[in-house]
């Protein structure tokens, strides 16, 4: 959410920069473009949006015990979730996850969760050994020649020297012995949520890691701080065209269950035995104080308010299914009383990010209920169940 921010920034600026997009569709086959199976769910391609759906449904309300990890977006407050997660491995009850998904600063920190303690020091190390620090740095001040403030070489450098084909290969090896790594980007031109099943293009092989990278770094891309990823996609004709996706935050502020299963309910008296863990890179609370009356303070007060409201809204929604359909549903989030920065990229802050996390999962502190509020007496209820999918 925070392309709030970047039209008024703009504004200050005689020109902002553009990048040129080609005139699609192609005149080739998508088969002259690559040979790799493609990893995505859209919701423009409904049959296969709904296999995974009825997919999901059949996990959740099977008598197995099924664990989901959701990783939100949240910038430099990844460190926090980056820390909870090495610290459960300390603690010795972190779960082997059966799904993991991420968005954002989630979608780089999912493949090293999905993948297990084994990852823990590459994980680690991701946002906390100073290579964050060049992401928004003066040097990378690219808004008079491309379509956002900051150039992504920095990002991309990350994303290049954490995604090798030794992580393509584990990943790979997972997916096979049936475990999911979905990433969620945002399709500008379509204004829908992509996700990406990653594990199925990790099974692709070596020829899978250009993309396997840049989704990871349009799922990070913030509209106007970082340029978009184009990506080669198809239309509803069959024809190749190139995609615009940015950070997968600007539709969800985390990927657990899918908008259009959110209404179902599961079909009889079926315990399930899931446990969903979403794991917040950032608050939830509403800090009451005066906002100064400039610019700046205004737009950084403002993005605060909508980000916490989308994450509330996004977390009741999911709350509800779960108790709905007897899922267990815990959350670690920020404590509210902090002040922290999703744009503080730098060691320090990092570091402090990271340990906080890592210590309050160590102590038990990190993980609690989501308490949902009783609907009022006078609640109208629908008639007419919503259908399994």
């Amino acid at each position: 959410m925070l392309w709030l921010l970047v039209p008024a920034l703009c504004l200050t600026v005689a020109g902002c920069g553009s990048m040129p997009r080609p005139d699609g569709p192609f005149r080739f086959a998508p088969e002259e473009i690559t040979r790799l199976q493609d990893p995505r769910i859209g919701a423009n391609d409904i049959e296969a949006l709904r296999a995974f759906s009825r997919d999901l449904a059949q996990r959740l309300v099977s008598s197995e015990t099924h664990t989901i990890l959701a990783l939100s977006g949240g910038g430099a407050n990844g460190a926090f979730g980056a820390g909870v997660i090495v610290g459960w491995t300390e603690r010795g009850d972190r779960p082997r996850f059966d799904i993991v998904t991420g968005v954002s600063t989630g979608a780089l920190t999912a493949p090293f969760a999905f993948l297990g303690p084994d990852w823990d020091d590459e994980l680690r190390a991701a946002y906390t050994d100073g290579r964050t620090n060049g992401l928004l740095s003066a040097g990378q001040l690219a808004i008079l020649r491309g379509p956002s403030l900051f150039s992504a070489a920095a990002l991309r450098a990350l994303v290049d020297d954490s995604v090798t084909v030794e992580l393509l290969s584990a990943i790979a090896a997972e997916h096979a012995a049936g475990r999911t790594l979905l990433i969620a980007t945002t399709n500008l031109d379509t204004q829908e949520t992509v996700i990406w099943n990653m594990g199925l293009l990790a099974s692709q092989g070596e020829t899978a890691l250009p993309l396997f990278r840049d989704i990871l770094v349009a799922s990070a891309s913030i509209p106007g701080v970082f340029p978009p990823v184009l990506i080669l996609g198809t239309n509803d004709a069959g024809q190749v065209v190139m995609e615009m996706h940015v950070d997968g935050g600007v539709n969800t502020p985390f990927l657990a269950i899918p908008e259009d299963l959110l209404m179902w309910n599961a079909p009889g008296d079926i315990p399930s035995g899931a446990h969903l863990y979403v794991l917040l890179n950032g608050q939830l609370g509403r800090n009451t104080g005066v906002t100064p009356g400039r610019l700046g303070d205004i737009l950084a007060r403002t993005f605060d308010s909508v980000s916490k409201a989308q994450a509330r809204q996004t977390l009741a929604a999911n709350a509800a299914f779960a108790a709905r359909n007897g899922l267990t549903l815990s959350l670690s989030a920020i404590p509210d009383d902090l002040s922290v920065s999703s744009l503080r990229f730098d060691t320090e802050s990092m570091q402090a990010l990271f340990e906080l996390g890592r210590s309050r999962s160590v102590s038990g502190q990190a993980w609690g209920p989501v308490a949902l509020a009783e609907a009022p007496a006078s609640a109208v209820t629908p008639e007419d169940p919503p259908q399994t999918p």
